[in-house]
């Protein structure tokens, strides 16, 4: 097991307030491809924001109702939209793992953020575990979209995280070696110049290290 690093990246700003998250979500017509109403996101922010398992929460669409893939062009950096490696076509077809449960609704609420900077140079294998020991839940790829959304700045150079809650499993049940993440383009490659600095979903081997990518958490979902 690698070693546990402490964070070098500044401390990330607070999200929004629930009823800033459903308006950036109306404002980019999320609701709308979730088939849930721009009433009804804004009554479930409400309802939320009144309790304390609104604080410091983030609010997310259930994968069902917002795919990546819907999610990726949303996502800004630098005026760049984000996008969706090219070879990763089957971006919506990986699922939460069987250990991750998501509340049966459209809409809900993450809790104790972390983008996971201290396991930076871990592999996915490594960190899955590690995770669990700490109980703490690994990150859909959606639910990272969903954060990067609406806190822009937790995307950043040398500090961006995988969401190995979402996995792909093939025809045999054994799970596909690819694991997502969110990190920002270097323009090269099949990328294009021109998407340069702009966010980009991906995947990474499970077995394979990163020191620019941490692994991005939470405590708990409640919808």
């Amino acid at each position: 097991m690698p070693e546990t690093k402490h964070p070098t990246s500044d401390v990330l700003p607070a999200l929004p307030a629930l009823s800033a998250q459903a308006e950036r979500l109306i404002e980019l017509g999320v609701h709308e491809s979730a088939g849930v109403t721009a009433a009804e996101l804004r009554t479930f922010a409400e309802v939320s924001a009144s309790s304390n398992a609104g604080d410091g929460a983030l609010l997310a669409v259930h994968p069902d109702r917002a795919p990546a893939s819907a999610l990726a062009p949303l996502l800004r950096r630098a005026g760049k939209p984000g996008f969706v490696v090219t070879d990763m076509p089957d971006v919506d077809l990986f699922a939460p793992l069987d250990t991750v449960m998501l509340p049966d609704t459209p809409l809900y609420l993450l809790k104790g953020l972390d983008r996971g900077d201290q396991m930076a140079n871990w592999s996915p294998d490594e960190a899955l575990p590690a995770l669990t020991a700490q109980a703490r839940t690994p990150l859909l790829l959606t639910e990272g979209a969903h954060w990067v959304l609406q806190q822009p700045a937790v995307l950043e150079r040398n500090h961006c995280f995988m969401t190995i809650g979402s996995r792909l499993r093939k025809a045999n049940g054994a799970l596909d070696a690819r694991t997502p993440a969110l990190w920002i383009s270097n323009g090269t490659g099949r990328d294009g110049r021109d998407r340069r600095d702009a966010p980009k979903l991906g995947w990474c081997w499970a077995g394979n290290r990163h020191t620019w990518l941490g692994f991005a958490s939470a405590t708990e979902r409640r919808g």
